[in-house]
């Protein structure tokens, strides 16, 4: 592994891949060179400037670490301090969307629905299975085989033209990326038909 150490400075800029071949850059936050975990404060996943995301990576999981950046650990700025109960919250947040998810594997829900029902999670929290069916806010429902006709609620209401508004964009998207992927796949067919057999 290039450009590892037994320490990492606070401030430093660490790149790694896990194990599920997911790439992490960030800033160090903390390490811990006992249990071999880094903190790493990178860019929000979301988007905003104003957030970042915290990953906490187990060293020993980690197919590779480099150094981007070293900053030398003799700086006396004090760390930034962790919100904690933020940290605790979404740690929650994230056990419980893997619980749904296994909820919805067990009751055998198909790969679109599993699909749908992330995309329409990372927008909004108040998402449950019931049994197949996708459940927002507790009064509009989607159910098999989750296309916007398969939307159920007051039609009436803003939350159900809310999660329909939601369920086409899906749908498109899905739709685009279906394309774009099958026209990269196709391969290139070579003209025959001016070729001859010469005896």
């Amino acid at each position: 592994m290039a450009g590892v150490s037994d320490w990492f400075s606070i401030g430093s800029t660490v790149a790694c891949k896990t194990c599920y071949k997911k790439d992490i850059e960030g800033e160090v936050l903390a390490f811990d060179p006992q249990t071999k975990m880094l903190i790493l404060k990178c860019p929000s996943s979301s988007g905003r400037p104003s957030v970042h995301d915290v990953n906490i990576v187990n060293l020993s999981l980690v197919s590779d670490v480099q150094v981007k950046r070293e900053v030398s650990p003799t700086t006396t700025e004090p760390p930034q301090s962790l919100n904690l109960q933020r940290l605790n919250t979404r740690v929650r947040n994230q056990v419980e969307e893997k619980k749904r998810m296994v909820k919805a594997l067990q009751a055998g829900v198909s790969p679109e629905g599993q699909k749908l029902f992330i995309a329409i999670a990372k927008t909004i929290q108040e998402i449950t299975w019931s049994g197949q069916d996708i459940v927002v806010w507790n009064n509009v429902t989607i159910r098999p085989p989750y296309k916007v006709d398969n939307v159920h609620g007051n039609t009436e209401s803003k939350s159900y033209l809310h999660v329909r508004k939601v369920v086409e964009k899906h749908m498109k998207d899905t739709a685009a990326a279906e394309i774009q992927q099958q026209s990269q796949q196709q391969p290139i067919q070579k003209n025959n038909s001016n070729t001859t057999l010469q005896q």
